[in-house]
This record gives C-alpha cells, sequence and structure tokens, in this order.
C-alpha cells in the first residue's frame, strides 16, 4: 500500500488476526493502542489480535508499506495498492469510522 504525505489507514482493529506491518520507505508515526512511535523506512510493528491502530505518513514522499495477517484476513491474491483501493474493498469490515 501506498499513503500519501499526511494519508493514513485509518485507526482499526483486527479482533481475530495478529498483523505484520513493514515500512519499506518513508516516514511518519505508528499509533498503537494510544501510544504514537516515529517509524521510517526499514521498521517492522507487529499488532496482536485485538489491538487498535493507525499508521500516519508525516513525511513529505508517499509511504510504502506492506501487511501480513495471521490467519489471512484478505481473500489470497488481494492486493491494496491505495489507501481508497483498500476502503473500496467490500470483504473488508474492520475499519473504523
Amino acid at each position: 500500500m501506498s499513503l500519501l504525505p499526511d494519508e493514513n489507514i485509518g485507526a482499526e482493529v483486527h479482533n481475530d488476526v495478529d498483523q505484520f506491518i513493514r515500512i519499506e520507505s518513508g516516514s511518519g508515526k505508528a499509533v498503537l493502542d494510544g501510544v504514537e512511535t516515529k517509524i521510517k523506512e526499514g521498521w517492522a510493528i507487529v499488532v496482536p489480535a485485538g489491538g487498535e491502530h493507525n499508521i500516519i505518513n508525516t513525511g513529505h514522499t508517499p509511504m510504502k508499506i506492506y501487511t501480513i495477517y495471521s490467519p489471512p484476513e484478505h481473500k489470497d491474491g488481494t492486493i491494496h495498492k491505495t489507501k481508497a483501493d483498500a476502503l473500496a474493498d467490500e470483504d473488508i469490515h474492520h475499519i473504523k469510522s
């Protein structure tokens, strides 16, 4: 996924899966259960099931991230290149408003 400057994934909770998030490029902050941490290229975040989290691009260039769910949360082969793609995916029911 690519997050534009000042864009975020939106606060979300996955009740039944753990999530691994890797920052491939860019910088920003992770908010995990209300605690903010600066993140940058090369960092990884592990979010246990039930943890509220958000990834925010606070940099000046697009932030490139990928994520792995255990067990898988999306259909095999799912790729969301942007936040808009993820929000348009009717199979996602975990994003908080």
